[in-house]
């Protein structure tokens, strides 16, 4: 059912440890990511000393590292305790956890992240250093947000805005092919129309749904050429809410994969409302993929 493209190696999966439930699972998912590219796992705990930190002694400090050293030892031993075989890496970072994260991806690494960490208030949807490194992704990030280990959908699902989402649809037939899934790509429009659009439609115009059906075609076409042996099923269809029709397609999804339009600027408007509600109410984990460059900035 499934086939390959012509792809680099794959870079090792990084993801954040601090001992909470949530970074637990997101710790066991990226796991299972690593063992199915056959790439090392990197396990990240920021210990966060590198700067003074008020009223704490230095033998505090250090036994805050060492905390992080056994925190690190005992979640290496649980993921190679499912995956005997992987290739497991430790390292302890002494600065903020965002910037350590990123700095273990380096340009080919795919970070992995739960999606609340134990400096959040239990209100929070989203952790900070979830947020952070989402929004300044420029490698693959994956927000992993079940609190239990999510069911064997047997889909990859990826949101096509336009044809701009063509490397966001390689990199979900990847996992597609990874996992010998089908893959969905699924493109939501908006049934609420601009008045010249509203005035097309009133005079038996039909370019609306045929522009939006061109859009999905010509991303659909190109994996299908590249990914010849991959199922790939491409839906389009208009809804009152497109994140809210991409949240409850994601139901029925292993991973939804979407592309992270980006912009320099405040934490809030680099992600976008769409892939925030995504991020935050998503029932599978969801895998940005960061696209740079001219009209690719916040849709916030």
């Amino acid at each position: 059912m499934n086939g390959t493209a012509a792809r680099p190696g794959p870079g090792r999966v990084v993801v954040g440890v601090d001992g909470s439930p949530s970074a637990y699972t997101a710790v066991m998912w990226a796991a299972g990511e690593a063992a199915l590219r056959g790439s090392a796992l990197c396990l990240v705990h920021a210990a966060d000393t590198d700067a003074p930190v008020p009223f704490l002694s230095e033998a505090e400090i250090l036994g805050s590292r060492q905390a992080g050293r056994d925190l690190l030892d005992r979640t290496a031993e649980a993921a190679l305790e499912r995956y005997p075989e992987l290739a497991v890496i430790k390292e302890l970072a002494e600065g903020p956890a965002p910037g350590s994260l990123r700095r273990a991806a380096a340009l080919t690494g795919t970070i992995v992240v739960g999606h609340r960490g134990l400096g959040g208030f239990s209100s929070l949807l989203l952790g900070s250093v979830g947020l952070e490194v989402a929004a300044g992704a420029t490698t693959p990030v994956v927000v992993v947000r079940a609190a239990a280990e999510p069911v064997d959908a047997g889909a990859v699902l990826a949101a096509v805005r336009n044809e701009s989402d063509l490397g966001c649809a390689r990199a979900a037939a990847r996992e597609a092919v990874l996992r010998k899934v089908p893959l969905r790509l699924l493109h939501i429009w908006s049934v609420k129309l601009s008045a010249g659009s509203r005035a097309a439609l009133r005079n038996g115009g039909d370019e609306i749904p045929r522009d939006h059906v061109r859009v999905l075609a010509s991303v659909s076409d190109r994996v299908r050429e590249e990914f010849p042996n991959l199922t790939v099923h491409a839906d389009a269809q208009k809804s009152h809410s497109v994140p809210g029709a991409l949240v409850e397609a994601s139901h029925h999804a292993d991973l939804l994969v979407v592309g992270g339009r980006r912009s320099p600027g405040y934490l809030g408007p680099t992600l976008g409302r769409i892939t925030l509600t995504l991020l935050q109410h998503a029932h599978c984990p969801v895998e940005l993929i960061p696209r740079q460059g001219p009209g690719h900035g916040s849709t916030s």
